[in-house]
C-alpha cells in the first residue's frame, strides 16, 4: 500500500503535461526537442500509471531510453533536470565504472543503493523542511536555558518533593482580603529570559560560549573491510556503531555552532527514521530514475573475437539485464524492486553502435533518441536564453567584488564562432567548449578584480579577438588551453 506522502509526490505529477516538461526543460536547456520529447512522455506515463487499474498496473513497464550524442549536447542535463522537476530520487552513474561479478570493481546493484541513498537524503530533507520552524524554537529554548540556567531554588520547586511548587498560595489580610503571593524571584527570572531571547533573536549573542553535550564519534572500521569484498560488507562498520553505546561529552563552544549542533540533535528528535526509510524505498520504486551514462563504454564486439581488456563487458552487460529488468535488491534500508523504475541510458556512440549491445539488453531500452551536435547558433543561445545561461553566472560572479560585466551581441556572437571553430578542428566536446573559451577569456580580469575596483566590462568582439586571437591561430596552444 502506498502512503499518502507517496501519493502526494506522484499527484503532483498531475500538473506536469508533457508541454509543461518539454517547456520546463527549455528554461535550461537548448535544443534537442525530440529528446525532451521522450523524456516528458516516459515522465507522464509515471502519473498514467497511477491512474490505471491496479489489476494491470504492475504490469505496465516504464519506457527506459538510449539517449545517442556526443557528449556537451545536453544529455545529463536533460535527465538531472527532469528528476528535479519530478522530485522524484536521482542518481547519475558510469557504465564503465561497473566490473562482471568475480572482477574487482563495483557491482551493477550498487547503483540502486546509491539511488536508495540519495531517496532516503531527498525525503529527509523535506522532512526537515517541515519541522524546521519548530526545531529552531526548541533550539532557542534550550541556548536560553543554558545561557540563563535556571535559580536552584525554582528547579527544586518543580520536583515532586517539594509537594505544593506550582500550586499557587493565597494570603488572607486581616480584613478578609485575599491576594496571591508573587514569586519574585521567578518573575525576575522570568523577565531577564525574555530580555536575553531579544537579545538571542537580534543575533546579539552568538559569540558567547556555552557547554553543551554533543554525541561522542564511535571508532571507524572502515579499514576492517578488504576490497572488493562481497556484497553486504560494507555495511559491517555502520552495524557495529549501531551496536556499540552511545557516549556524549560535554563541549564549550560558542552559541553559532551550539545553534549547528542542537538544530541537528532537535531535528534528529522530531522526525522517524522509519517513517523517512519507508518512505524513501516507496519513491524508489514508484518514482526513481537512474541515469547510465557512457553506456557505449561497455558495448563492444560479440563471440569468440572478444578477448583482451574488453573480457567484462558483455558480463556487466548481462548484470545489468536483471536490474533494468525488475528484480529485488538488497540494500541497508531493506529490499527494493527495481521494476519501475526508470533507466535513462546515454552515450557518444561515436566507435560503437546501440546495435552491439547484447540483444537482451537493446531489448530493455525501447525509445532510441538521437540528439543533434551544436552549431554556432546554437551557443549563441546556450549563452542568451537559458536562465542559468554561463554568461549569467560570469555577470554574478564580478558583481560579488563590486564590478559590472557586459556582453555586447556581437561579443556573445564571436565567443560562439571560436568555439564552434576550435571544435571543429580539435575534439568535439559541445557546450563545454564555452566554458574553456569563456575561462581564458576572462582570466585577466578575473585575476585583476579586487585591484581593479569598481567599474564596467563590456566584452565586444574587438575584446574577444585581441584575447583569444593568438590562441585560436596557434594550434599547439589551442590544444592545450582550449
Amino acid at each position: 500500500m502506498t502512503s499518502p506522502r507517496t501519493l502526494q509526490a506522484l499527484a503532483r505529477l498531475a500538473e506536469l503535461t508533457p508541454r509543461h516538461i518539454v517547456a520546463e526543460l527549455d528554461r535550461y536547456i537548448v535544443g534537442q526537442a525530440d529528446a525532451k520529447k521522450s523524456v516528458a512522455i516516459a515522465m507522464r506515463n509515471r502519473w498514467r500509471r497511477q491512474r490505471t487499474a491496479e489489476a494491470i498496473r504492475e504490469e505496465i513497464s516504464p519506457n527506459n531510453i538510449i539517449l545517442v550524442g556526443p557528449t556537451g549536447v545536453g544529455k545529463t542535463e536533460i535527465a538531472r533536470r527532469l528528476a528535479k522537476l519530478a522530485g522524484a530520487p536521482f542518481i547519475k552513474v558510469e557504465a564503465s565504472k561497473f566490473t562482471e561479478v568475480g572482477y574487482v570493481g563495483r557491482d551493477v546493484e550498487s547503483m540502486v543503493r546509491d539511488l536508495v541513498e540519495s531517496a532516503v537524503n531527498m525525503v529527509r530533507s523535506e522532512r526537515e523542511a517541515e519541522v524546521e520552524d519548530l526545531a529552531h524554537d526548541r533550539v532557542d529554548d534550550r541556548l536560553l536555558d543554558l545561557l540563563l540556567p535556571m535559580p536552584a531554588e525554582s528547579k527544586g520547586s518543580k520536583s515532586p518533593e517539594a509537594g505544593s511548587g506550582d500550586t499557587p498560595i493565597f494570603l488572607v489580610s486581616s480584613s478578609g482580603n485575599v491576594s496571591q503571593e508573587v514569586d519574585v524571584e521567578k518573575e525576575r527570572y522570568k523577565r531577564t529570559r525574555d530580555k536575553l531571547k531579544q537579545l538571542l533573536l537580534d543575533g546579539q549573542l552568538e559569540s558567547r560560549e556555552v557547554e553543551i553535550e554533543v554525541s561522542q564519534s564511535a571508532p571507524v572500521f572502515d579499514m576492517m573491510i578488504p576490497q572488493g569484498a562481497p556484497e553486504g560488507m560494507e555495511n559491517f562498520s555502520d552495524m557495529l556503531q549501531d551496536m556499540l553505546p552511545k557516549r556524549t561529552k560535554k563541549r564549550q563552544v560558542k552559541v553559532s555552532e551550539a545553534r549547528r549542533i542542537l538544530l541537528e540533535q532537535e531535528l534528529d528528535k522530531l522526525i522517524d527514521d522509519e517513517d523517512v526509510t519507508a518512505d524513501a524505498l516507496e519513491r524508489v520504486e514508484s518514482m526513481g530514475i537512474i541515469f547510465l551514462d557512457e553506456i557505449d563504454k561497455i558495448a563492444g564486439v560479440r563471440g569468440p573475437a572478444m578477448g583482451g581488456p574488453d573480457i567484462s563487458r558483455e558480463g556487466v552487460q548481462r548484470d545489468l539485464l536483471p536490474i533494468v529488468e525488475g528484480s529485488n535488491v538488497q540494500t541497508k534500508y531493506g529490499m527494493v524492486k527495481t521494476d519501475h523504475v526508470l533507466f535513462i541510458a546515454a552515450g557518444a556512440f561515436s566507435v560503437a553502435k546501440p546495435s552491439d549491445l547484447i540483444p537482451e539488453l537493446q531489448g530493455r531500452f525501447p525509445i532510441r533518441v538521437e540528439l543533434k551536435p551544436l552549431t554556432e547558433g546554437d551557443f549563441v543561445r546556450i549563452m542568451t536564453e537559458p536562465e542559468n545561461a554561463l554568461t549569467k553566472q560570469y555577470a554574478a560572479l564580478v558583481e560579488a567584488d563590486g564590478a559590472k560585466l557586459t556582453f555586447t551581441t556581437d561579443g556573445i556572437a564571436e565567443i560562439a564562432r571560436i568555439a564552434a571553430q576550435v571544435n571543429d578542428r580539435m575534439e568535439n566536446i559541445g557546450a563545454r567548449r564555452l566554458h574553456t573559451v569563456m575561462t581564458t577569456l576572462l582570466e585577466e580580469f578575473l585575476y585583476e578584480l579586487p585591484d581593479r575596483g569598481n567599474g564596467e566590462i563590456a566584452v565586444n568582439a574587438e575584446l574577444v579577438t585581441e584575447r583569444l586571437k593568438a590562441i585560436v591561430e596557434d594550434e599547439d596552444l589551442r590544444r592545450y588551453i582550449l
